[in-house]
């Protein structure tokens, strides 16, 4: 039987939450009166959750899912629903309940006006932690300055695409994903709705400081060479000052009075400037060829320990 939506649903600690999700998304796809499967995608769950889809899935056969044999991240997670999925159209949302369910209704709509993609864009997050919420809207901005790629601002991975468009992203080999920028490089018709972004339903956020740096890095080493040129910028702007420095300590020796002044603060300050700089850019080198690396071992981007989707 051909599927006409498939909605994937990355999983990371979220037993509080899965019931609730069911149970505000089962009367939304059933509305459409078309056929659908809901894709779970268990990213190495520690608490029941894998448990609790389990147990949903013997009573309601359009409950698929996906076990993980570690927690490889939200993003090779949605990858592996979309590598998984089976719908001509495929929607994404978490399970936390800051994304209404009900918008997918209006995308799906929106879909079948003749989009490959259809993105929900924040008009407001109701998010009680203002650092947080101040790293997301500086990110975004500072990714749509430096990128060579148009990704829409306050967008998440909340959205609906054609099977057109994920073909095109399962087939993109890198390690270190960041959908929503390999979305936007892919181009095609696509357009948006807007929402405003709910607090958390329960439990704790699966991504941490930690989790977001690392993404927001693999967005900008991922779509932007301007790290690259920074670090060679530096160097040329460095090495201009090394030449003054050496200009002024020949002139010093040879006409004035014969000694170099004795400078150990300028001398050791110019020292770490330089250090601090030298360092910095082979940081910068560093994390491109480490992503370089990550994708000549060709090792498979995760690993599923059981599923009940038959390929």
């Amino acid at each position: 039987m051909n599927l006409e939506l498939s909605i994937i649903i990355p999983i990371y600690n979220e037993e509080l939450n899965i019931t609730n999700l069911y149970n505000r998304l089962k009367p939304v796809v059933e509305k459409f009166g078309i056929t659908y499967e809901l894709v779970f995608v268990n990213d190495g769950s520690k608490d029941k959750s894998i448990e609790l889809i389990e147990e949903l899935s013997k009573n309601d056969s359009t409950i698929k899912y996906i076990d993980l044999s570690r927690n490889f991240g939200h993003q090779v997670a949605v990858s592996a629903g979309l590598d998984y999925s089976k719908g001509a159209a495929i929607a994404i949302i978490d399970a936390d309940l800051q994304d209404p369910p009900e918008l997918i209704e209006v995308m799906y709509h929106k879909l079948k006006e003749g989009y490959e993609n259809v993105y929900a864009k924040r008009k407001s997050r109701k998010d009680k932690n203002v650092l947080k919420k101040a790293a997301y809207k500086t990110f975004y901005r500072l990714l749509a300055k430096i990128s060579h790629v148009q990704i829409p601002l306050d967008t998440g991975d909340y959205r609906i695409m054609s099977r057109k468009m994920a073909n095109v992203i399962k087939h993109m080999p890198e390690r270190n994903k960041f959908l929503r920028g390999q979305i936007a490089w892919a181009g095609f018709k696509q357009t948006f709705v807007e929402y405003d972004r709910e607090e958390r339903a329960a439990g704790e956020p699966g991504y941490t400081y930690k989790k977001l740096f690392k993404l927001a890095f693999d967005g900008i080493t991922g779509f932007s060479d301007l790290p690259l040129r920074i670090a060679t910028y530096s160097g040329f702007v460095v090495f201009f000052i090394s030449l003054l420095l050496i200009a002024y300590s020949l002139y010093s020796y040879f006409f004035g009075d014969g000694q170099i002044p004795k400078g150990w603060t300028s001398l050791m300050i110019s020292v770490m400037f330089l250090g601090g700089i030298q360092l910095l850019s082979l940081g910068i080198i560093g994390e491109y060829i480490s992503r370089i690396q990550n994708d000549i071992r060709q090792r498979p981007l995760y690993i599923v320990k059981e599923t009940n989707i038959t390929i």
